[in-house]
């Protein structure tokens, strides 16, 4: 019997991705290829599978950042799914790849993934208002 737990799901998920897109690993260089994917296919996304698409190569992303920078796969503050590194910051790649698929490369989901431990080295910025 398959695993339904959600955790199986996303994997499953990014796997399917990462057959699809005949990449060996989940690392910067699928990130690459993945970021030229999203630009070839954004003028051809109809409305309709933007969602799918969004969700399926979320998973995809996400997996890259699970296995590249040790993170886990998390619930967030405001309960969606992403990734946790570290147990101090969370990452949502399902909205790295709709800002890719909005904007185009100046949101682009390689930029954004080899930032990433610039980003958990900077010390957390909290708010001034929360006391």
């Amino acid at each position: 019997m398959p695993d339904s737990s959600p955790l199986a799901q996303l994997q499953a998920a990014a796997e399917a991705v990462r057959r699809q897109l005949n990449l060996a690993t989940y690392d910067v260089q699928a990130v690459q290829h993945l970021e030229q994917f999203i630009e070839s296919q954004r003028p051809s996304i109809k409305d309709t599978e933007r969602e799918g698409v969004i969700n399926a190569l979320g998973c995809f992303l996400g997996q890259c950042m699970v296995e590249t920078y040790k993170g886990e796969w998390a619930a967030g503050p405001d309960k969606s799914t992403g990734v946790g590194i570290n147990g101090t910051h969370f990452f949502n790649p399902f909205y790295r790849v709709s800002q890719q698929l909005s904007c185009g490369l100046s949101e682009s989901v390689a930029v954004f993934f080899t930032g990433i431990p610039a980003l958990l080295s900077s010390p957390i910025q909290r708010k001034s208002w929360i006391k």
